[in-house]
């Protein structure tokens, strides 16, 4: 969907502004580079793991990469109940109706997500000279669409969850949600599952991880990509790997990999002058900065996954203690259960 200059003020407002400029010049996923870092990767620690040690993604690289807000309120609710979760105990459809002017149709739902092309040839352009509620409700669209396609997509690719609806209702308000974060454990939650051998799609904000992948690893980065804008992401705009057969690009990536030192990854990319020129200011406020440091909980709805910074320590100018053993977050709930049942 086109970025309308109409909505800019909206997505200002939900802190979503520079996510939605990727949007228009966003870049294809290298699916076989992405599959053979994935294999990498450790949902005990939510790192992967190399030959020169341990790295992994922060909420450093998701405000730099895509420059979404990390502090604020997690982005959660109660999705089980939704229907009573609606202010004023409406049906969900009657609200979804309420604030975007139009239901779909019977075929384009399925449970409580619509169709991508219904949004997309519904709300696709807004039309010249219409009113503010108008604009808004298209910004609505826009926003929910952004979300569920660009940061929080499923492994169906093609349906956006109307679990969006109380954020988009308010959207003054959603600018104080920390839509990084979510974005981070959503991530992690999709790596970790897919980690699993039975699990054979990955899901989740790949481009994210791609852009980092480019970023920290020269020698997996295309050739002429030189330039950068803010957010870092957009460095990559327009990149195609091209179609060629995956299992031999595979290979080849792993095989990369296995022979990677330390001196093949960037620790610290974003300290250099030339990027430090083009970041927005606010990404580097102390109430921002102070919190990629944080050894803490990333919160998105029913995901919770630990942000372990503790175990990268050199991608923040530290040094390397030894290792520990890792948080489990699923251990120590279920030990949490087990206490309630057996006090």
């Amino acid at each position: 969907m086109r970025l309308d200059d109409r909505y800019v003020p909206y997505l200002q407002m939900a802190g979503l502004y520079h996510l939605a400029r990727l949007n228009d010049r966003w870049f294809r996923l290298d699916e076989p580079l992405v599959s053979a870092f994935v294999e990498r990767w450790r949902p005990e620690t939510h790192t992967f793991h190399m030959s020169f040690g341990e790295c992994t993604i922060t909420l450093q690289d998701v405000a730099y990469q895509l420059g979404l807000p990390v502090d604020g309120r997690y982005v959660s609710g109660f999705l089980t109940d939704f229907h009573v979760y609606i202010d004023g105990g409406r049906p969900a459809w009657q609200w979804f109706h309420e604030l975007l002017g139009v239901l779909p149709l019977a075929n384009q739902i399925q449970k409580f997500a619509v169709n991508c092309t219904w949004f997309q040839e519904t709300f696709g352009e807004c039309p010249e000279g219409a009113d503010e509620e108008t604009v808004r409700r298209f910004a609505r669209a826009y926003i929910m669409m952004l979300l569920g396609t660009q940061l929080f997509a499923d492994k169906s690719g093609n349906r956006i969850h109307i679990r969006w609806l109380p954020f988009v209702a308010r959207l003054e308000e959603m600018g104080s949600y920390n839509w990084g974060s979510a974005a981070l454990a959503w991530l992690y939650r999709c790596m970790c599952r897919v980690a699993n051998r039975h699990v054979v799609k990955l899901a989740g904000p790949l481009q994210l991880l791609q852009s980092w992948i480019f970023w920290r690893f020269p020698g997996f980065r295309p050739a002429g990509y030189d330039a950068f804008s803010w957010p870092l992401a957009s460095r990559w705009s327009g990149y195609n790997p091209g179609i060629s057969e995956k299992g031999p690009r595979v290979q080849m990536a792993r095989l990369k990999i296995d022979l990677l030192q330390a001196r093949d990854f960037i620790w610290m990319p974003y300290s250099t002058p030339d990027v430090l020129q083009v970041v927005h200011p606010e990404v580097l406020e102390p109430r921002h900065t102070m919190l990629w440091w944080c050894v803490t909980s990333l919160i998105y709805f029913a995901v919770v996954e630990w942000h372990q910074v503790d175990r990268v320590l050199p991608q923040f100018g530290g040094v390397q203690p030894p290792p520990h053993p890792a948080l489990n977050i699923d251990f120590l709930m279920s030990q949490e259960a087990s206490e309630r049942l057996c006090p």
